[in-house]
């Protein structure tokens, strides 16, 4: 009798194999630690842990996926004012590193329509991150959705490929609250966020004012905002956490526990004072 790993052993085994992967010794002396976004690989997981795959495929697809993952999101730091131009070039290898493995892993599955699939939702990543870098936004609206893009193309093109794309927009409400979460965070402890700046340049009409430099309700106009999709999100994940297929005890609780993270910013105002 064979016993197949529980969905807590497959998750474990397959991040430990990618940070096999992406952990090289000589980058890691020159780089920052490339982060590996656990909820991301929990989610290819648990889709595929209801499909009738073997725990190889399963492997392979996950490890695939995050690989190109992590070199967007590696990519994606050379634009940090605060890196050198050595570790700049570094991480554009570094970036292009993980990538090469990425197409590699593919390669030698043949699967032609999940390459194809990756392949689209990378060329949509990017197409998004160029929108917002080059400031081709002009409404809030539209920097939200390329957000929602940019976090979650790769899933909803690996669960369209799959044919559960009932998954799809409980994903990309996930990760652009997760993404919300984290950018908001930032920018209440260092005063500092790629996506608050985009917002400043939206809202106020002095493009040169430096976001730093913000008064205290300007600050508050873009924390309320932020807040209110973030309040949307978390209705629409509340809303719809029952109606997932197959959801899994592990995601459930990891799920809950993001959710839980959020705490509107004037909520906050008032226990402070």
């Amino acid at each position: 009798m064979i016993i197949l790993p529980d969905i807590r052993q497959k998750f474990t085994d397959i991040k430990e194999q990618v940070e096999q992967k992406v952990f090289h010794p000589y980058l890691l002396k020159h780089i920052e630690m490339p982060v590996i976004d656990e909820d991301k690989l929990l989610i290819l997981v648990s889709i595929m842990d209801r499909l009738e795959l073997s725990y190889n495929e399963i492997k392979n697809y996950a490890m695939t996926t995050m690989l190109i993952q992590i070199a967007l999101d590696t990519h994606e730091h050379i634009s940090n004012a605060a890196v050198d131009e050595i570790n700049r070039q570094l991480t554009v290898l570094a970036g292009d590193y993980y990538s090469g493995l990425y197409y590699k892993l593919l390669a030698e599955s043949e699967d032609i329509n999940m390459i194809r699939e990756l392949s689209r939702g990378v060329k949509e990543v990017n197409q998004h991150k160029v929108s917002i870098y080059q400031k081709e936004l002009d409404e809030i609206e539209k920097l939200m959705s390329s957000i929602k893009k940019i976090e979650s193309s790769l899933l909803v093109k690996f669960s369209e490929c799959f044919k559960v794309d009932l998954w799809n927009e409980f994903i990309i409400n996930l990760f652009f609250f997760k993404r919300l979460l984290l950018e908001k965070n930032r920018f209440l402890e260092t005063g500092s966020s790629f996506m608050f700046e985009s917002m400043k340049d939206l809202i106020f009409t002095n493009k040169n004012l430096s976001i730093k430099k913000l008064s205290n309700n300007q600050q508050r106009d873009l924390l309320v905002i932020c807040d209110r999709y973030l309040d949307s999100s978390k209705k629409f994940l509340i809303n719809g956490i029952s109606q997932l297929p197959y959801l899994n005890d592990m995601l459930e609780a990891r799920i809950t526990s993001i959710i839980n993270e959020h705490q509107p910013f004037a909520k906050t105002l008032v226990e402070e004072g």
